[in-house]
């Protein structure tokens, strides 16, 4: 088994709340570090976004998981304390995960047909971190 290093990429936000497909720079990252089988891990190290994987074919998939959340929990409520006024984005985050494990088979990342990983961004825009952990189980 052979564990590489932690690779660290910044992710540009534009907008408060969004989700920015980053299946590309995971499989990248996977491609660089030569894995062939094993597994990656990709985590977000914030409390105001997140990380998910999901479908990347429709673009409206996003669109309706990020409106569904803003209804489940609102940007403003009265019972809200955190004096950042960023409580929903807490909330949000909590729900969805800081983390996601991907299967690597043959050097690529093991997806569906339609899923991607997409980070989620919760208190936008903001330049973020993402880290990556590949492991080669056969190296």
């Amino acid at each position: 088994m052979k564990s590489h290093r932690i690779v660290t990429q910044s992710v540009h936000t534009r907008r408060r709340s969004e989700m920015l497909d980053v299946t590309d720079r995971v499989q990248e990252i996977v491609s660089k570090a030569q894995a062939t089988d094993g597994y990656v891990i990709v985590y977000v190290p914030h409390t105001t976004a997140a990380v998910t994987i999901n479908e990347n074919a429709d673009p409206d998939v996003k669109h309706d998981m990020l409106r569904e959340l803003e209804e489940l929990i609102p940007r403003q409520e009265a019972y809200y304390r955190h004096a950042e006024g960023n409580s929903d984005s807490h909330v949000k985050t909590s729900l969805v995960g800081n983390s996601v494990m991907v299967l690597v088979e043959d050097g690529r990342l093991v997806l569906g047909r339609w899923q991607g990983i997409h980070f989620c961004e919760f208190d936008g825009p903001r330049t973020r971190e993402m880290m990556v952990k590949v492991v080669d189980l056969t190296g």
